[in-house]
């Protein structure tokens, strides 16, 4: 009896979409910016379920590798069985390949696992995603945004998703034009920045928390690679927000 062989990691593990109740989508902000060497990713903590708010203290931020980081939105449980999905596939391709998966491949497979949840998603059970990565080979940052049906873009230095990305768009555009491009700015004024935006679109939208309340998450995406901020930190920041 013949036997479809297995193709890649879904296939091993029969990785299927499953029903969401539309009631667990939650709304958020989560923000991706370069600076000069390397990416912040910022998230706030609210998790919501309709009107109600059920934690403030979800962790939004899932680190893929050692170059690859993504920020949630959408329906929490169904965005955290993907990163884990993709965690493994990452690990599983490089030990059928005997090589590392590229920078363009990790995203070609963030953008399949999109395509592969489209019939969730118009359930409710919505994924999206925002990226930063590291392409070592190219030695090069970038950050992307997608759509439902896994379409990717790359940014221009910035990328946001989420409930209050919608009222926040406009001004790192604004802010880009009159501080200078994102990526040729230090990574201090940038996270001060990645702060002031993720406090404006909680003052816009109820699913968003404030900064200052319940501190947001934070990570860096450098040619170290990736490290979380500490408490302190990222308290320093909020500080310096302007009044």
């Amino acid at each position: 009896m013949n036997k479809t062989p297995i193709q890649d990691f879904a296939d091993l593990v029969g990785f299927r979409p499953q029903p969401v109740p539309p009631d667990h989508v939650h709304g958020t902000t989560v923000i991706a910016l370069r600076y000069n060497e390397g990416c912040l990713i910022v998230a706030d903590r609210r998790a919501t379920m309709g009107n109600l708010i059920m934690y403030e203290g979800a962790e939004k931020i899932e680190i893929l590798d050692d170059e690859t980081v993504v920020a949630i939105s959408g329906a929490y449980a169904r965005s955290i069985e993907v990163c884990r999905y993709l965690k493994h596939a990452f690990k599983y391709y490089e030990r059928l390949n005997q090589f590392e998966i590229s920078a363009e491949g990790k995203l070609m497979e963030i953008s399949r696992a999109l395509a592969g949840n489209l019939e969730i998603a118009m359930q409710g059970g919505v994924f999206l995603p925002i990226a930063a990565s590291y392409d070592k080979r190219a030695d090069k940052f970038g950050v992307y945004f997608f759509d439902t049906a896994g379409a990717r873009f790359m940014g221009a230095d910035y990328a946001a998703a989420g409930s209050g990305s919608e009222r926040i768009r406009g001004v790192f555009e604004y802010i880009a034009r009159t501080k200078g491009p994102w990526s040729t700015r230090p990574r201090e004024d940038v996270l001060v920045d990645a702060v002031t935006l993720l406090e404006l679109a909680a003052d816009m939208d109820s699913a968003t928390s404030g900064v200052r309340r319940h501190l947001p998450v934070v990570a860096e995406l450098s040619r170290e690679g990736v490290k979380r901020y500490s408490d302190d930190q990222i308290l320093a920041a909020v500080q310096q927000i302007p009044v």
